[in-house]
């Protein structure tokens, strides 16, 4: 617990110290109580955040890249959540720079011969100089003994313990996070111990590698026989917990418009790729990479699209995929009794609520947007002003709906850059329209049925123990030994819990002290 405590005290200094208190307290005046703490902790140092020419939004941006890894990560995740930090931070924050200085080579091939072994090690010919370096990797070009031949990959690399270094300082956050909204209740509105419990999660699945090899294999299997897109492909015998080994690219960034015109690279063909192939990964394959900004997306001489990093996806079940398709579709109509429709039967929207009122406030967002220019319509904005309505009918929206949209605006604003009079609507229509028909044609009627039918000829056999089971349980629901109410979210219930008891033992240890100064003196 003591350990627990100092880490606390260490992320205390560094916010202190960094100057983002002071930007925090710029957007939004902080209670006076943490005002004295973060003063406390930062004497000694005059380590302040300069040129108040810069937006709060920069500033933060600044001192999150100061702090090192885990507040970058903390800054991009935050970029997905205005309704935490507004919306002007968040855009700001999209921009955060995950660059470190690179470790050394020594420590490099430690680690690969550590995750690989002596065996693969050994196949290595060369291993390069990072050719990038952000908080979590560093990439490397390596060659290696390839069907008697030699072959070039790239080679990503964790950074040393960075795995507990995050953890230690994600939970010493998350206490923080516990302490304020135990203190100050207002704020529990915000979910801080939800938003850094998410967060930690998410880093440790992108501080596994194999994770991040098998969403980019199932990328690859879902996407091989479209066009306009290569994935890279995964070198599993390299792959390990800390190391990813994949084709190395050799293509344009996306960004290079003026090489990519100078490779005849039809523009305006490839905005509409990227929109249709983000789409398909959406409502076709419900998996879709996540993080599609400029520094992730390549293209070859023949135009083709090729995407790296793939340790943010997002994941659509059935249900989302069809709500996502359907509400998209009938704004592209015009149809807001449809639209109000699909989420009344998705069971969204609560049955009290009157549908003429919703589809009212859904045609408030629709038709502003249709009174736009061409170049002006989005369909990630769409979405976003479409969830901020829908929360005033009290419908929460799902984590992964949200990170879509994120995505969606992203892809939307290079498909922008690559062709300013991108018609959003127009290129996202046949996507839509395809999806619908192959989900209301008859073969997928027969598919349905088929499934269900396997699926009720499949339990039969089971059914008299099913039976009996049920029994039992209703003999128990009445005795009042079997509570439904059961929360899933077991590990959330358990780090609160863990932190309820550190709070507690940190009162118990303060008054110890308090009352032991009384006896001595």
């Amino acid at each position: 617990m003591l350990k627990k405590i100092f880490n606390l005290f260490k992320i205390l200094r560094k916010l202190s110290v960094s100057g983002a208190t002071e930007v925090l307290d710029e957007v939004k005046p902080l209670p006076k109580i943490f005002k004295f703490i973060f003063f406390v902790f930062s004497f000694g140092s005059n380590n302040k955040i300069e040129n108040s020419e810069k937006s709060s939004g920069e500033k933060l941006c600044e001192a999150l890249q100061g702090m090192g890894t885990t507040f970058i990560k903390l800054g991009q995740f935050l970029a997905t959540r205005p309704d935490i930090i507004g919306e002007e931070i968040a855009k700001k924050l999209e921009k955060l720079q995950d660059k470190l200085p690179a470790f050394s080579t020594n420590e490099t091939k430690s680690i690969i011969k550590k995750g690989i072994g002596q065996k693969f090690y050994d196949d290595i010919i060369s291993i390069g100089e990072p050719i990038a370096a952000a908080s979590i990797a560093q990439v490397h070009f390596v060659k290696i003994k390839f069907d008697k031949s030699e072959k070039e990959i790239a080679l990503k690399i964790l950074r040393p313990n960075i795995h507990k270094i995050v953890n230690e300082e994600l939970d010493a956050l998350m206490f923080l996070a516990f302490l304020i909204e135990s203190i100050f209740k207002k704020t529990k509105r915000l979910k801080l111990v939800e938003v850094i419990h998410l967060l930690k999660e998410i880093t440790n699945v992108e501080m596994d590698l194999r994770f991040e090899a098998a969403a980019a294999s199932e990328l690859y299997e879902n996407t091989k026989n479209d066009n306009f897109i290569k994935v890279p492909k995964i070198y599993w015998n390299y792959t390990s917990k800390e190391t990813l080994a994949l084709d190395k690219i050799d293509a344009i960034p996306i960004r290079d418009i003026e090489v990519l015109k100078q490779s005849n690279v039809d523009l305006k063909k490839l905005a509409r790729n990227l929109i249709q192939l983000f789409l398909k990964q959406a409502v076709r394959d419900g998996f879709f990479h996540a993080d599609m900004h400029q520094g992730n997306l390549f293209v070859d001489k023949e135009g083709n699209i090729m995407p790296i990093d793939f340790g943010i996806m997002g994941r659509l079940d059935k249900n989302n995929k069809k709500y996502l398709a359907e509400i998209l579709y009938g704004f592209i109509q015009r149809d807001y009794v449809k639209v109000a429709e699909v989420h009344f039967l998705a069971g969204l929207v609560s049955k009290s609520t009157s549908k003429d009122d919703f589809a009212q406030a859904l045609r408030s967002i629709g038709e502003p947007i249709f009174g736009q220019s061409v170049k002006d319509i989005s369909g990630g904005n769409l979405l976003a002003q479409l969830f901020d309505i829908t929360e005033k009918f009290n419908m929460h929206t799902q984590t992964q709906l949200l990170l879509l949209q994120k995505t969606m605006v992203s892809v939307e604003g290079v498909a922008r850059k690559l062709n300013p009079e991108t018609n959003i609507w127009e290129v996202s229509k046949p996507i839509l329209e395809d999806w619908i028909k192959s989900e209301k044609g008859p073969e997928s009627k027969i598919k349905r049925t088929i499934e269900v039918s396997k699926e009720v000829l499949e339990k039969i056999p089971d059914l008299p123990d099913v039976m009996d089971k049920a029994n039992i349980a209703l003999q128990m629901l009445a005795e009042g030994k079997l509570n439904l109410y059961v929360d899933g979210s077991k590990n959330m219930e358990m780090e609160e819990l863990k932190m309820t008891n550190m709070r507690n033992n940190m009162i118990i240890i303060f008054l110890g002290i308090v009352i032991g100064l009384f006896i001595v003196f």
